[in-house]
C-alpha cells in the first residue's frame, strides 16, 4: 500500500487559479452586459493590491468592484506577452495567458479568446 499527498502548495495554487477564472469571467459578463472595456492588471511590486479590475471610459480608468488580493499572500502572476488582460465589451477578446506562481509551482489560465478562461494543461499547451 503506497499513500500519495498533494503538495499543499500544488492544492493552494489551483485553488487560486480557479477563483481567478472565476472572477475573470464574472467581470468579462459584466463588460459585454455594460458595454465597457474591463481589463485586469498583476500589481507592480509599489503597489497595495495584487491586482485588480478596471473599467475604461475614455482615457480615465475606474476600479471595479472585485478582490484585489490572493487568498495566499506569495502568489505573483504575470500575464504572458502582455501587462493587462482585455476583457470585453467584445465577445471575441482575443488570445491571452496569465500566469500564476506561488514558491515553485506553475499554473498558466488561458482563454482562445472565445472559451471561457481556464487552466491550462502545460504537456497538452503548444
Amino acid at each position: 500500500v503506497s499513500l500519495a499527498l498533494r503538495d499543499p502548495a500544488s492544492t493552494r495554487l489551483q485553488t487560486e487559479a480557479q477563483r481567478l477564472a472565476a472572477l475573470l469571467e464574472s467581470a468579462r459578463a459584466e463588460a459585454r452586459a455594460s458595454g465597457l472595456a474591463v481589463q485586469w492588471l498583476p500589481s507592480r511590486v509599489d503597489e497595495d493590491t495584487d491586482f485588480r479590475f478596471v473599467v475604461v471610459v475614455g482615457s480615465r480608468t475606474m476600479p471595479l468592484p472585485r478582490p484585489t488580493r490572493w487568498l495566499e499572500p506569495q502568489v505573483h502572476a504575470e500575464v504572458v506577452g502582455a501587462s493587462l488582460v482585455q476583457l470585453g465589451p467584445e465577445p471575441l477578446i482575443g488570445a491571452q495567458r496569465i500566469v500564476l506562481r506561488l514558491a515553485d509551482q506553475r499554473v498558466e489560465l488561458a482563454t482562445d479568446g472565445l472559451g471561457p478562461f481556464a487552466v491550462v494543461d502545460r504537456e497538452a499547451a503548444p
